[in-house]
């Protein structure tokens, strides 16, 4: 019966490609788990895992500049931090999932965040206007999704969308 082995081999590449994109298993906790133990702004934090502090930067997402000293605040741009603050309290447990790439040119994890309670933090950020969509292959996994919620957040008007006309149309 060759059916049975063909599921068989599928389940293990499934599992292999999971962990894969999840990195190898923490000692201190599930694969991919890390706290929180700081927020730079809107789409960066930093976190601690495996007992190593990590500068994490969202994959997928952008939100408007706080901290770049090459540039001035954006608009909306405090306000996506503090949403971010407030998803993202110090002290947060969070799951890392990753993409194709580990890491950026500036050496931070590129993930895709997610609180134990599910909330996908990525996600909700486009969802409720407080970020636009940044898609860089080969990091795309979630990019038709990540679309769909900044388009319905951007007819909606909500966050950045109604607050910041001019800077929008990116």
């Amino acid at each position: 019966m060759p059916a049975p082995r063909v599921l068989l081999v599928a389940a293990a590449l499934a599992v292999t490609a999971a962990a894969c994109r999840t990195g190898p298993p923490s000692p201190t906790g599930p694969p991919g788990q890390a706290t929180v133990v700081h927020v730079v702004d809107g789409d960066t934090i930093d976190v601690r895992i495996a007992g190593r502090h990590e500068r994490v930067r969202l994959l997928g997402i952008d939100t408007p500049e706080t901290v770049d000293p090459r540039k001035p605040v954006q608009c909306f741009g405090h306000e996506a931090s503090q949403r971010t603050k407030a998803l993202l309290p110090v002290g947060t447990v969070v799951r890392l999932e990753r993409d194709a790439e580990a890491r950026d040119i500036y050496g931070r994890l590129l993930a895709y965040v997610r609180r134990v309670d599910g909330t996908f933090v990525n996600l909700a950020l486009l969802e409720e206007g407080y970020a636009h969509t940044l898609s860089i292959a080969p990091n795309v996994a979630y990019a038709p999704t990540f679309a769909a919620a900044a388009h319905g957040a951007q007819t909606a008007g909500r966050g950045l969308w109604s607050a910041c006309p001019a800077e929008t149309g990116r």
